[in-house]
């Protein structure tokens, strides 16, 4: 409840402090002060210790290990994206104080969505994650593109949004009651009304984390939307709906599994070939991050199949190990005027240091061993091997195999290809300490992955 309660009143507080605060360096300040506080509230959570409490919310809201670590993880991924890419936000547009609004009011969202109790609750949670990034994804308001993303975003979002409402009144309906209480069928089998909703829900949230056939608007919003929201847009918003979507079917609809199984299964296969083979074509590289996005959504989506420790433990991992690589690389594509593969042809020899931190990055997306993105994956195959699938990992471990090529180009045109991109890139000391740090942090996930997913039970 702290992390909630503190970015809550972190928003507000940034939102005042635009109209006191007049310059860039005050803003980016503040906003420093008050993450650092919403961390320390999310660290005192994982402690089970409270600052204030408020009476009766237990079946509204509940802030277990689960959730208290996924926060704290999202925390440290948005304290990293300010520190890598506050600067660039203030190029976007004059409301430098308000991005940071809007960001510390996604972070209650977050909080809400990891959190719930209460199907009321997971819906507000949703919305008031979304409807910041719907004015994110439109804040460069000259750019034609941007505008386009921000009214797709809207409409697509607005729709799912509907649908999920409809899901929520037919599971209010089929039990009487908006707890995300677990469902056992009797003898009569599942009602229809229960199977109708769930359907809904789990359709709702497919879109939410893009996961295909409901993928359709992340191309396109990802690549319009500034390049310095997309990270945010898609690293700690697309795991927090993971999380939601873990919580949401693990407690509400794990006793009704064979209702759902297979279509989750379908879900994740369709994923994974879409977002891996379309990414093989993607000239731009910050398209090909966008329907990378979508390849590492069907990974997440196979602990919602599993269900079971490794699971949890994996997406945790998962969540940690993407964000902090996507992060990462995509600091250092805002700063490219070129962000084609061509543009980083010869990056390496310009810039080695920055060049290595983000081979780093990609081998971890490309699930190679030594970096946290091989573990996570890993945890994922072995969950959903335990869960009796061996198709699923099989076809899993051909398509992680498929992303190396396009991970790989981006390391052959740093390189091996001549060119002089990285000469202009005026990059200062406290962005490459940032960037080297994500990277270590991102090996020692890798080699000792219970210095986070430990805090699950110690």
């Amino acid at each position: 409840m702290n992390a909630l309660l503190i970015s809550a009143l972190s928003g507000i507080a940034m939102m005042f402090g635009g109209f006191a605060l007049k310059r860039a360096s005050a803003v980016r300040g503040l906003a420093y002060v008050l993450l650092l506080l919403v961390l320390g509230g999310a660290l005192l959570d994982l402690r089970g210790i409270e600052l204030y409490h408020i009476a009766n919310v237990e079946r509204m809201l509940r802030f277990d290990r689960f959730a208290s670590l996924f926060m704290a993880v999202a925390v440290v991924a948005t304290l990293a994206y300010f520190l890598l890419s506050a600067r660039d936000m203030e190029k976007v547009g004059k409301h430098y104080a308000e991005y940071f609004t809007l960001i510390f009011f996604i972070l209650t969202g977050v909080a809400m969505t990891a959190a719930f109790q209460s199907l009321l609750i997971l819906f507000l949670g949703i919305e008031v994650l979304s409807i910041p990034l719907y004015i994110l994804a439109g804040s460069e308001k000259n750019n034609l593109k941007s505008n386009e993303a921000a009214l797709k975003y809207f409409l697509m979002g607005s729709f799912s949004t509907g649908l999920m409402l409809m899901g929520i009144a037919l599971l209010y309906g089929a039990t009487g009651t908006f707890d995300t209480v677990g469902y056992v069928p009797g003898d009569a089998g599942v009602p229809v009304l229960m199977t109708a909703g769930m359907l809904m829900l789990l359709f709702a949230l497919s879109f939410k984390v893009s996961a295909a056939p409901f993928h359709f608007w992340t191309p396109d919003v990802y690549d319009g939307s500034p390049t310095v929201f997309t990270s945010f847009m898609a690293t700690v918003v697309k795991a927090a709906g993971f999380i939601a979507f873990m919580r949401l079917f693990n407690e509400s609809f794990g006793g009704i599994a064979m209702q759902w199984k297979l279509i989750v299964a379908v879900i994740v296969a369709i994923t994974l070939f879409i977002g891996n083979i379309t990414a093989v074509f993607q000239q731009s590289v910050k398209r090909m991050l966008a329907y990378s996005s979508i390849a590492q959504a069907g990974f997440m989506m196979m602990a919602v199949y599993a269900l079971n420790s490794d699971a949890l433990d994996g997406l945790i991992l998962y969540a940690a190990a993407y964000s902090f690589a996507t992060i990462g690389i995509f600091a250092v594509l805002i700063r490219m005027k070129d962000q084609s593969f061509e543009g980083f042809n010869g990056f390496a020899r310009q810039q080695p240091l920055v060049a290595a931190t983000l081979v780093i990055f990609l081998l971890s997306l490309a699930g190679i061993p030594l970096t946290a993105g091989f573990l996570s994956k890993f945890y994922m195959l072995r969950a959903t091997l335990q869960a009796g699938s061996l198709a699923l990992p099989v076809f899993a471990v051909l398509m992680a195999a498929i992303s190396v090529y396009y991970y790989f180009r981006l390391l052959q045109a740093m390189y091996f290809r001549e060119g002089n991109s990285g000469s202009t890139l005026r990059l200062n000391t406290g962005f490459k300490a940032t960037l080297v740090a994500l990277a270590a942090l991102t090996i020692a996930l890798g080699l000792f992955p219970e210095l986070l997913t430990g805090w699950l039970y110690f």
